[in-house]
C-alpha cells in the first residue's frame, strides 16, 4: 500500500533556492497517456473510477482545478510540455513531427543545473530521442519516424494508421496487451531506478526521473483484475448525446476520420468501453501507488518533488465522441497536481494553467531562470504553488493534426473558452454557467442572433475581444503553408526511407547485463552498497544514513 502522505511534514515558507546539494529536491514527474480530468474523482465527486491513491496524493499536493493541455493530440502537447513553447512555434504539428535538437527542454535545464535527467516510458519523440535526458530506460511505444504523417492535400482519405472503431467494438478484458507489456517494463525500470539511486553512495546528483505510462489510451482493455473492480458499478453512460447531423462542422470531421460516421453503438458497447478505461485508470493507479511506496520504503519521499499529469483526454462517448483531438473538456483537460509539502502547502488552485507551464515552474523549483533570451510561452505556476498573487489565468492551444483541414486555435481565460478554426463556425463557452459545452455563444457575435440580455451583450464583447486577439496572435494563413509544407516534406523523406534496407530511428536502451549483479570487475565497495538497502554492518546495526547522507 502507498504510503500514508497526510503525516508528511508541511510549511507554509517559501522553497529556498536550490542552490547546494542538500536543498536539491529530487523529482518524480509521472504522466498517463489520454486521462481526461473531468472523468476523476479529485475533479468529479460523481466519478466511478477508482483511484485511491491519486486522491490520497492529491488530498496533499497543490492540485490544479482547470489545467489544460497545449495540443489534443499525444506528440504535440509533449513536445509543448517539455519545452515550454506551443505547438506552431517549434513545428509540432502532429504527431510525427520533430521538433529541432536546439530547442531546450526543462531536462537540459535540470541537467545544467546538476540534476541526473532519466526517462521511463512514452515522450513520443521523432528523430532525436534524448532532447535533454541523460538516459532513457526503455524504448518508446509509439515510431519514432515519420510514419504517421497527417495529409491536408487528401482531407478526405482515411490513412491506415488513424483511429477506428475497434477499440470500442472490441472493448472489454484481457489477458495481456502490448500497453501491459510496456508499462510493466516502465514500473519495473523506474522502481529498479530509485533503488540503484540511493544504493550509489553519498556522492549521488539529485535525480529527475519522469514516468510517462501508456495507459489508460485506448485500446479499451484491461485485464481481468481490474476489469472485474467495476464489477458492481453500473457504468454511467455519456451525459451529452448530439445527433451527427447536429454536431459543429470538426466533430463531424472527427466521427468520419475516426471511421465512426456509420456506427450506432449500443449502451452495453459503451458501457464496455468506459468499464475498460476505468480498469485501465485504476491500473495507473495502482503504479502512482507502486512508485509511492518505492519512495518512501527508499527514504526518498521526504526529499522529492512529485509531479503527476496528463497529456490531454478522452471524451469516452460524450457528445458522441471518442479518443481526443477536439477542445471540449473531457479531451483537452488533463489532471495536474505537485506535491512537496514542505515547501507548499496542498490547496486547490481555480485559475487556468497549461502543462505548457511546467517548464519554468521547475526552473523556478531548482533556482534558475529560463533564458531570457529564448522564446517562451509558458507562464510559472510558483505564485500558485505558494498561494499568492499574481499567477496565471489564460491557456493558450493548437491543433493541426488528424480531423483538421485548417490551425484550429483555443483560448481559455476566467470562466470563458473560445475554439477558432477558418474552416469552422467559432465557439465560445462560458463553463461556469455551461459546464456541458451546450450553448455556443459565439452566436451573439457573429451576427447571427442580436444580443438582447446583459449575459447576450456580454457574451458579444467576450467573443469580438477573442476575435481580435486571435487575429493578432496566429497568422492562419502563414500556419497553413508551414503545415503543408512540412507534411509533404516528411512525407517525401518517409516514402523513400521506406525503400530498401530500413534503419530505425528508435531508442534502443542498454542493458549491460555485465555491469549488473555481481561482477568481478565491479568494485568491492560498490557491490556491497548495492547488496542490500537500508545496508547493515556485521553486528546488525543500519548505517544506510552513513551511506545516504547527502540527501539528492
Amino acid at each position: 500500500m502507498a504510503p500514508d502522505l497526510n503525516t508528511l511534514p508541511r510549511s507554509e515558507a517559501p522553497p529556498p533556492t536550490a542552490s547546494s546539494p542538500d536543498q536539491k529536491p529530487n523529482i518524480l514527474y509521472i504522466m498517463a497517456d489520454q486521462l481526461a480530468a473531468p472523468q476523476l474523482k479529485m475533479y468529479n465527486p460523481d466519478s466511478q473510477i477508482k483511484t485511491p491513491n491519486l486522491d490520497r496524493l492529491a488530498a496533499s499536493s497543490v492540485q490544479f482545478d482547470s489545467a489544460y493541455c497545449p495540443s489534443p493530440l499525444c506528440a504535440p502537447s509533449r513536445m509543448s510540455m517539455i519545452s515550454g513553447l506551443l505547438p506552431m512555434k517549434i513545428g509540432s504539428y502532429d504527431n510525427a513531427s520533430q521538433i529541432n535538437s536546439e530547442v531546450p527542454t526543462y531536462a537540459h535545464y535540470l541537467r545544467s543545473k546538476g540534476y541526473h535527467t532519466a526517462l521511463a516510458g512514452k515522450m513520443h519523440f521523432v528523430g532525436d530521442q534524448l532532447h535533454g535526458y541523460e538516459q532513457r530506460l526503455t524504448s518508446d511505444i509509439y515510431p519514432g519516424d515519420f510514419g504517421w504523417v497527417v495529409n491536408w492535400d487528401e482531407p478526405d482519405t482515411r490513412l491506415e494508421w488513424y483511429h477506428n472503431a475497434s477499440s470500442i467494438l472490441q472493448a472489454g478484458p484481457c489477458g495481456r496487451s502490448n500497453q501491459l507489456d510496456y508499462d510493466e517494463e516502465v514500473m519495473y525500470r523506474s522502481t529498479q531506478y530509485l533503488w540503484d539511486h540511493v544504493r550509489e553512495g553519498p556522492d549521488k546528483r539529485p535525480f529527475a526521473l519522469t514516468v510517462s505510462l501508456t495507459h489508460p489510451h485506448d485500446p479499451y482493455t484491461i485485464t481481468k483484475k481490474y476489469w472485474n473492480r467495476y464489477e458492481d458499478v453500473d457504468i454511467d453512460l455519456p451525459k451529452v448525446r448530439i445527433a451527427k447531423e447536429k454536431q459543429d462542422t470538426h466533430s463531424k470531421r472527427l466521427l468520419k476520420v475516426c471511421d465512426l460516421w456509420d456506427l450506432e453503438f449500443t449502451d452495453e458497447q459503451i458501457k464496455r468501453a468506459k468499464r475498460a478505461y476505468y480498469g485501465s485508470v485504476s491500473y495507473v493507479d495502482d503504479c502512482i501507488g507502486k512508485l509511492l511506496e518505492t519512495l518512501e520504503d527508499a527514504g526518498l519521499m521526504d526529499n522529492t518533488i512529485v509531479i503527476f499529469s496528463g497529456d490531454h483526454g478522452d471524451m469516452l462517448g460524450e457528445r458522441g465522441l471518442w479518443y481526443k483531438m477536439s477542445y471540449f473538456e473531457s479531451s483537452v483537460r488533463v489532471p495536474m497536481l505537485v506535491h512537496y509539502p514542505k515547501w507548499f502547502t496542498p490547496r486547490r488552485v481555480t485559475q487556468n494553467v497549461s502543462t505548457l507551464d511546467l517548464l519554468p515552474t521547475i526552473c523556478d523549483i531548482i533556482g534558475t531562470k529560463p533564458a531570457p533570451f529564448l522564446p517562451m510561452d509558458g507562464v510559472s505556476m510558483m505564485p500558485h504553488l505558494l498561494g499568492k498573487e499574481g499567477g496565471g489565468d489564460t491557456v493558450f492551444a493548437e491543433y493541426t493534426g488528424e480531423g483538421t483541414v485548417r490551425p484550429m486555435m483555443m483560448i481559455r481565460r476566467g470562466d470563458w473558452k473560445y475554439i477558432t478554426c477558418p474552416a469552422d463556425e467559432p465557439q465560445l463557452f462560458n463553463l461556469e454557467r455551461d459546464p456541458l459545452e451546450l450553448d455556443n455563444l459565439a452566436r451573439f457575435g457573429t451576427g447571427k442572433v442580436e444580443p438582447q440580455t446583459e449575459a447576450e451583450k456580454e457574451a458579444r464583447t467576450v467573443f469580438e475581444n477573442f476575435e481580435a486577439e486571435a487575429k493578432a496572435k496566429w497568422d492562419f494563413d502563414a500556419i497553413t503553408e508551414k503545415v503543408l509544407q512540412s507534411q509533404r516534406s516528411r512525407r517525401l523523406v518517409w516514402d523513400a526511407l521506406s525503400k530498401g534496407t530500413f534503419t530505425s530511428w528508435d531508442h534502443n536502451p542498454v542493458d549491460d547485463g555485465r555491469m549488473k549483479y555481481i561482477r568481478s570487475n565491479i568494485p568491492l565497495d560498490d557491490l556491497e552498497r548495492r547488496a542490500r538497502y537500508p545496508f547493515v554492518d556485521s553486528q546488525g546495526y543500519e548505517i544506510s544514513k552513513t551511506l545516504n547522507s547527502t540527501r539528492g
